[in-house]
């Protein structure tokens, strides 16, 4: 695991989501639904065996620490959950670098099928990224998504960053995005 700094908020607010590191026993659910929708899972292995998913999500509950970067993303007046949300460091053993040391930041967002469209994504994502552009020294911050996953691509280029190579992995090719993280202060 990177010693990195990486974005220390539990919670980043923003005007309908509400991003937090603790996970609840009522996102229960959400998460499920999230992580066994082929749909959702399309660009992401495909979907997980729900057995599986709600392993995970018991030890995660058990465990009670957060991952640093890991949110789930909530309606701020339902508290329900409506996605999840990482910006974390990006493994030096994983493809896909912009720096010559690598631990770059990576945004990652998947939303419940019912939240696409919205603009939930987004709205977390801009509110991720402003929390860590206060917080952090300005550095890269990666998108990488499969390169056929054209919704994305188009989020990550709304929000600012740009295509600048792709690469195989996980049986496909994914494109690699970056912006500087001080695009994003206020």
């Amino acid at each position: 695991m990177s010693q990195l700094p990486t974005l220390s908020a539990t919670e980043v607010p923003s005007e309908r989501l509400l991003l937090r590191s603790a996970l609840h026993d009522a996102d229960r659910e959400g998460l499920i639904e999230l992580s066994t929708d082929p749909e959702v899972r399309k660009y992401l292995g495909g979907p997980r065996p729900r057995s599986e998913v709600e392993q995970h999500f018991d030890a995660a509950i058990a465990d009670a620490t957060s991952r640093p970067g890991n949110y789930v993303i909530v309606d701020n007046t339902t508290n329900r959950l409506i996605g999840t949300l990482m910006l974390a460091r990006r493994s030096t053993d994983s493809p896909g670098h912009v720096t010559e040391d690598g631990e770059e930041l990576e945004l990652g967002y998947v939303l419940r099928r019912s939240a696409w469209g919205a603009g939930f994504a987004f709205e977390a994502a801009t509110a991720a990224l402003r929390a860590a552009a206060d917080e952090l020294p300005d550095q890269p911050v990666l998108v990488v998504t499969q390169t056929a996953n054209k919704r994305s691509l188009k989020l990550a280029a709304r929000l600012g960053f740009r295509p600048i190579s792709t690469f195989e992995e996980f049986g496909a090719e994914q494109t690699l995005c970056t912006a500087p993280l001080s695009m994003f202060q206020i």
